[in-house]
């Protein structure tokens, strides 16, 4: 065989053998990869996290906003009391508007968490909520109204034109690229809650074939994501349905379960649905997140919840931290029943007020001990 053809042929093998290893590298983690995975970290416990400054993940990102000083007190309560991980939005226009500050605040705010030994999990998109997001000054909170100000990403425009996905693509990308083998990082919450509809605080302004529309992206997403080789597994929670089988996942949730490396889900329910909600996913073989709970006055909370959690060694990620401008201290029926002239008899979410003081200091203690347990020497997060 001549020469120039030899070197032909190698140089076809080898592209052959890139493409296969670039292939593979996408794919979704194995049963065992996962597992292994999380058998590495310590029990995560943690917040959804919003500082008390920010009316939602805009302003908390904006560079007119994006107050280190602020997060760094904040953390530093969340690292006292045993947490180590948040969970945090981020939204595409803070990607379309500026790339490079964009990306240079997150590593600020990884600096931040690292010194308070928090791993945050970032929410790429977001479904619930006002969808209509403007970059620039964001409203003030309506008075008595429950997360009057959080916006949806990417929002009606981004997700009814499949023009805008190219841009989508980049912020997926852009973000994940970045950070893809950054340790400070436990895990990427593609998309919160999908299949939203938002009832009843903005059902008419939602498209109307929504759930087609996120049907149709959310796969794109989690390509999108995954050519980027990030070393930290990927999620979207499942919040509604039933999870029994495959076969009982609407369209929408068997995305969010065939494609996540682990298994992520809500619950804002009794203990017992809580509990229910474990086994429903245990037999998908994946570690289990619930990356949203506590709503004290509907029978979710602290002393009921999280010793479920540490039982069969689900990370527990409780909505919210402190309150602040997001109001998410007050029910949801807030959104029919402002609660101007009178406070709720409990607070709906949320762990501290503003000065550090704890909403409930037995709260506090019950989280320190059994986050101290948990990750004493010796133990393990192996789930059952």
């Amino acid at each position: 065989m001549k020469p120039a053809l030899l070197r032909s042929l190698a140089a076809v093998l080898l592209a052959c053998f890139a493409l296969s290893a670039a292939a593979e590298s996408h794919k979704r983690w194995s049963e065992d990869e996962a597992n292994a995975w999380y058998l590495r970290q310590p029990w995560p416990v943690g917040s959804d996290y919003l500082p008390d400054d920010a009316i939602n993940q805009l302003e908390m990102w904006q560079a007119d906003t994006f107050d280190p000083q602020r997060i760094d007190l904040e953390l530093g309560w969340a690292q006292a009391i045993g947490m180590n991980t948040m969970r945090v939005f981020l939204h595409d226009l803070l990607w379309q508007q500026d790339p490079d500050g964009f990306r240079k605040r997150i590593d600020t705010f990884l600096a931040i968490c690292a010194k308070h030994h928090i791993r945050p999990i970032f929410v790429l998109f977001d479904s619930v909520w006002d969808p209509n997001p403007k970059l620039g000054p964001q409203r003030p909170p309506i008075p008595g109204v429950h997360n009057s100000g959080w916006v949806q990403s990417p929002g009606r425009a981004g997700l009814a034109d499949p023009a805008q996905y190219p841009r989508l693509e980049a912020y997926v990308k852009g973000v994940v690229g970045a950070f893809a083998s950054d340790p400070r990082i436990l895990a990427w919450d593609l998309w919160n809650e999908p299949d939203n509809l938002n009832i009843p605080s903005y059902a008419v302004e939602d498209p109307p074939d929504k759930l087609a529309l996120v049907q149709k992206l959310l796969p794109k997403v989690y390509d999108w994501a995954r050519e980027e080789n990030p070393s930290q597994p990927l999620t979207s929670g499942l919040w509604q349905g039933d999870w029994t089988s495959v076969k009982t996942l609407t369209p929408i949730q068997r995305i969010q379960v065939e494609q996540s490396d682990i298994l992520s889900f809500h619950s804002y329910g009794w203990p017992e649905e809580f509990e229910q909600r474990i086994l429903e996913l245990e037999p998908y073989h994946r570690p289990i997140f619930c990356t949203e709970y506590m709503a004290r006055d509907i029978g979710s909370t602290i002393d009921t919840i999280l010793p479920i959690a540490e039982k069969y060694r689900v990370a527990a990620i409780n909505w919210g931290f402190v309150q602040g401008k997001s109001q998410t201290y007050l029910p949801w029926d807030s959104w029919t029943r402002p609660y101007v002239l009178e406070q709720p008899a409990v607070w709906h979410h949320d762990l501290f007020y503003p000065d550090g003081k704890p909403y409930r200091q037995r709260e506090i203690e019950i989280i320190r001990a059994l986050t101290t347990d948990a990750n004493s020497p010796g133990k393990t997060t192996a789930q059952p």
